[in-house]
């Protein structure tokens, strides 16, 4: 069975920059299978951020507008999110995903507050 583990949440004021990272164990991971993260704040639902197959295949949400970069290392199974000029809006708990062809992995998800 895959577990995800995040890390790197945190607080940051408006402006700076962070970087989450997590990292998958327990299973056999292909590198056709996306990795990403998602998001959610308080009262609202939960969003796509970034994912990613290959270097050359990733996919943003509309509010990233740049900001982010999403990045993998096959051989040491993780996922990396690149956050700059964060944004109070940015503000939720971040999610590490996998989805390895019919299955749904989810991290427990890290903090991140955005706030002076």
């Amino acid at each position: 069975q895959v577990q995800l583990v995040e890390s790197g949440g945190g607080l940051v004021q408006p402006g700076g920059s962070m970087t989450l990272t997590c990292t998958a164990s327990g299973g056999t991971i292909y590198s056709i299978n996306p990795m990403g993260w998602y998001r959610q704040a308080p009262g609202k639902q939960r969003e796509l951020v970034a994912s990613i197959t290959t270097s050359a295949n990733t996919n943003y949400g509309d509010f990233v507008q740049g900001r982010f970069t999403i990045s993998r290392d096959y051989a040491k199974k993780t996922v990396s999110l690149q956050m700059n000029n964060l944004k109070p809006e940015d503000t939720a708990v971040y999610y590490c995903n996998l989805l390895r062809f019919s299955e749904n992995f989810w991290g427990k998800g890290t903090l991140v507050t955005v706030s002076s």
